[in-house]
């Protein structure tokens, strides 16, 4: 393979890991050397051996020294990330001058605490009133949903715990339970404007001989009094649960079969957690919002393209009351490869002990992410820089832990650990005292050292390495121990070793491969909390013992954690590599 191919190799490595905070992908960095030199197609399994080992040296590198090393071979892959950085900024909302002040709204609906799929709309709005000095209203869309979407207790002050933790700030707070009243009364003016009806047709009925066939069912015509008094009878009790509905006047010709005549008031006997039994005829999510975003006076609004049939609803009731229209600001779906985020199977799981509770890594709330260790303004950043698209987003969370490292790194004091370790034992080490002195921090040595003694007794020492660097050991191949001295393996099972030599300047003459380990002796039992719920056991090393609870930290070669307790036994909850 030639020296051109190698540079090749190494500046999309280096540009790759400069933009992920450190960390150079194989496969993105295969795509961009294929993608520039597309005869190398048929050398391909050469070409990945070659790229595999640079992109080892270019992970080993610190952030400033991949930056560094980047603006000397090809700086105008630098240059393309700055300026990709710097024009990342939210569009304005359309129409701003028309109001005295803008004015938005979260909705969030207390099934649960609020998660990663949520934070988009959250920020995108806090963001925009921010911007504009405008008003940011809290609306806790706690009516009666389906039995699936059931109201918990616990999600409103969950929800607070989240927006808080987010740096949002609201300026009133408001639950739709204490708004029933006010549905009733402009389900009853549209009533009595002939633009609604009581509907006692049963839902199977209704859907498969009226709205796929666009034809009126009975009820459509009937006279105003039979309406009253049907709707009066919906109140008092006398229609049990989905015995009668109120439909919508929206047309049974309109295009879309899920807009016609819409349910607006429905029937539920369930009881709520805040208002008990008090009310039994709820409004359906469209209408409860047309109501209230006129009389709470919201100018702009921020939902999915996948609710473009609420802004519909919505805008017939206005026009059927009079009132004016809200300005709607649309953006594409966002999905996240390889999460299942549902607030309902995530609850079921907590309730049959398989989840820990809502701050379990496997849940993708807000709680579960701030015991990672990721930083609100991570989240942020990263979801200003989805922005307004219409395109449907596949997000990665790889995205978001890359803003996240780029944030923490710089106050991350690095550690050993070692996961699933075995014991190796190095032999004809020199007499006298052996101490390692790795930085705190390699990018800030004013930081100071760890120190991490190792005990020689009749010139033998004896230390914890993983499993998976005994995977990649052979038989006369020389290893250095990070930081402390050089060695050869000459017995793989059990796993010897002889001592060769000290320095790291020794070590690079022979390409020595540089494994993590831990003292046998006064090390810190450590157990990992995944993101997948998967517990891994290892060992820290001595000054581990420092750590306090909510210390982020990077093991290194394993990733940043977050100490999530120091007693009895010291638990971190991993963050991402």
């Amino acid at each position: 393979m030639s020296k051109n191919l190698e540079q090749i190799i190494l500046k999309y490595a280096l540009a790759n890991a400069v933009k992920f905070g450190g960390t150079a992908n194989q496969k993105a960095v295969m795509g961009k050397i294929i993608a520039e030199n597309p005869d190398l197609k048929s050398q391909i399994k050469e070409v990945g051996k070659l790229a595999s080992q640079i992109i080892e040296d270019v992970n080993k590198y610190t952030l400033d020294q991949q930056k560094k090393k980047l603006l000397e071979i090809a700086p105008e892959l630098l240059e393309e990330e700055k300026r990709v950085e710097a024009v990342k900024e939210l569009p304005p909302l359309p129409n701003v001058e028309r109001y005295k002040q803008v004015v938005m709204r979260l909705a969030p609906y207390p099934s649960g605490p609020l998660h990663i799929g949520n934070t988009r709309m959250v920020i995108l709005n806090d963001e925009y009133v921010r911007r504009y000095g405008g008003k940011l209203i809290l609306v806790f869309d706690d009516t009666i949903g389906s039995e699936e979407k059931r109201i918990e207790p616990e999600a409103y002050d969950l929800i607070r715990e989240g927006l808080e933790w987010l740096g949002v700030k609201w300026h009133q707070e408001i639950y739709k339970s204490d708004r029933i009243p006010e549905f009733y009364k402009y389900c009853e003016q549209l009533i009595s404007k002939n633009e609604a009806y009581v509907c006692l047709c049963e839902a199977k009925e209704w859907r498969d001989k009226y709205k796929v066939t666009g034809k009126a069912c009975p009820h459509r015509n009937q006279s105003l009094e039979v309406n009253l008094d049907y709707w009066k009878k919906m109140l008092e009790g006398d229609y049990s649960e989905g015995e009668a509905v109120v439909r919508l006047k929206t047309g049974m010709d309109y295009p879309d079969p899920a807009v016609r005549d819409h349910i607006i008031m429905r029937i539920s006997e369930r009881e709520h957690p805040r208002v008990g039994l008090k009310y039994r005829v709820w409004p359906l999510l469209e209408f409860s919002w047309a109501v209230d975003d006129h009389l709470l006076g919201i100018t702009h609004i921020l939902r999915g393209k996948d609710l473009i049939k609420e802004d519909i609803i919505e805008q017939h009731v206005w026009k059927k009351l009079g009132w004016p229209t809200v300005e709607f600001v649309h953006y594409g779906i966002i999905t996240f490869k390889g999460l299942k985020l549902s607030k309902s199977k995530a609850r079921k799981l907590i309730e049959n002990g398989v989840y820990l509770g809502w701050s379990d890594p496997r849940t993708w709330s807000l709680q579960s992410l701030r015991r990672r260790g990721i930083r609100p303004e991570a989240i942020r950043r990263a979801m200003i820089d989805l922005g307004l698209s219409m395109i449907d987003i596949e997000y990665s969370p790889e995205i978001l832990y890359a803003v996240n490292r780029k944030m923490v790194d710089p106050s991350a004091h690095r550690y050993f650990f070692v996961e699933s370790p075995t014991e190796l034992t190095v032999k004809k080490v020199p007499n006298g005292e052996l101490e390692a002195k790795p930085l705190l921090h390699p990018d800030f040595p004013e930081k100071g050292t760890r120190k991490i003694p190792v005990s020689v007794k009749n010139g033998t020492i004896k230390v914890l390495v993983s499993e998976q660097d005994r995977a990649i050991m052979n038989a006369n191949s020389i290893l250095r121990l990070k930081d402390l001295i050089n060695i050869v393996v000459k017995n793989l099972n059990p796993l010897e070793c002889e001592f060769h030599s000290h320095t790291i300047e020794e070590a690079r003459e022979v390409n020595a491969k540089i494994i993590h380990w831990v003292p046998v002796e006064k090390n810190v039992p450590i157990t990992v909390v995944k993101p997948d719920g998967s517990l891994v056991k290892g060992f820290g090393e001595p000054m581990c013992q420092q750590l306090k609870e909510g210390q982020l930290v990077q093991f290194e070669r394993y990733g940043f954690c977050r100490i999530d307790q120091v007693t009895p036994q010291m638990v971190a909850f991993f963050a991402h590599n």
